[in-house]
């Protein structure tokens, strides 16, 4: 078998014509590249150059640089497309999101990740938490950012912030003008649309089927376009209001249950890529230094 670092010894002989120079630039001596060529000559069977001096290539020899040449280029630029991935300088980076994190929070990370590592490629998906959860499971992305996993799923969940709710409804609506944070009896007799976002948490469901969620929507643009048409109001994920229209608000709930904890999905015992670590050390660096997230209450 003649080894890669064999072809190389001979193209630099080639190049340079002659052993003393070669060697020189290989960091080797004249005895040792001298020896690497007769040893590739006898695998061969033929010679590579027409006399010993090696200033002149024989027909075979001529043919065997145009390959190898070809062959050193391509394990070159192998190796480093390796290096590169090791480095987190290339690669692809499949993320999964909760909309409110796609839309707010995820733009300046990933604008600048593209900006400082040209080479790699981002793909994003905005959904709800449970399908959040599904695709880390499968392995369709590396890591998603949504709420956090049953105790029984099997992935593993890092917590980085909590996300109040809000109520959001018309700035004509009635609960607009309560001037107070909301009661369960304030929100009662109002008709609410209900989403994915506030899964698990009904503690501001109306129970008359009449006043109560009878109308969903799974889609936040959706969602806020009957809020806008007087369909109702809803609950949202704070972060999720920050660029809602002017003709909207967004109300303070009186109830410190009213969260969500957001933070990393990743798959159990998962040793993630180097981009993906680099991916997740600006999340955290932007949830720090964002402040209408509210710092974590528990862990």
């Amino acid at each position: 078998m003649i080894r890669t670092q064999t072809l190389r010894v001979f193209v630099t002989v080639a190049d340079f014509g002659n052993i003393r120079d070669a060697a020189k630039s290989l960091g080797r001596t004249d005895s040792a590249v001298s020896m690497t060529l007769k040893q590739i000559e006898a695998t061969l069977g033929a010679p590579l150059f027409e006399s010993d001096r090696k200033h002149t290539l024989s027909a075979l020899g001529v043919e065997v640089r145009k390959l190898a040449r070809d062959l050193l280029r391509e394990h070159d630029r192998t190796i480093e497309r390796i290096h590169a991935l090791a480095e987190g300088r290339e690669g692809i980076l499949r993320v999964a999101a909760v909309p409110s994190v796609a839309a707010q929070l995820l733009p300046e990370v990933l604008s600048a990740m593209l900006d400082e590592h040209p080479g790699i490629r981002i793909e994003l998906m905005d959904t709800d938490s449970a399908s959040i959860q599904a695709l880390v499971e499968t392995g369709e992305v590396e890591v998603g950012i949504g709420g956090r996993p049953a105790g029984t799923s099997g992935l593993q969940f890092v917590a980085l912030f909590d996300d109040p709710f809000r109520l959001v409804c018309r700035k004509d609506h009635p609960l607009a003008r309560h001037g107070r944070p909301l009661a369960r009896e304030d929100v009662q007799p109002h008709r609410l649309i209900s989403n994915n976002s506030t899964a698990g948490y009904s503690s501001f469901e109306g129970s008359d089927p009449e006043r109560g969620s009878v109308l969903s929507a799974r889609n936040v643009i959706s969602l806020l376009a009957l809020v806008r048409a007087g369909a109702g109001a809803t609950i949202l994920p704070a972060l999720a209001t920050r660029a809602i229209d002017e003709d909207l608000c967004a109300l303070v709930l009186d109830d410190r249950s009213a969260r969500r904890t957001v933070g990393f999905v990743l798959r159990q015992g998962y040793t993630p890529s180097p981009i993906c670590r680099a991916f997740q050390d600006r999340i955290v660096a932007i949830v720090q230094a964002t402040s209408i997230i509210v710092p974590l209450s528990h862990q």
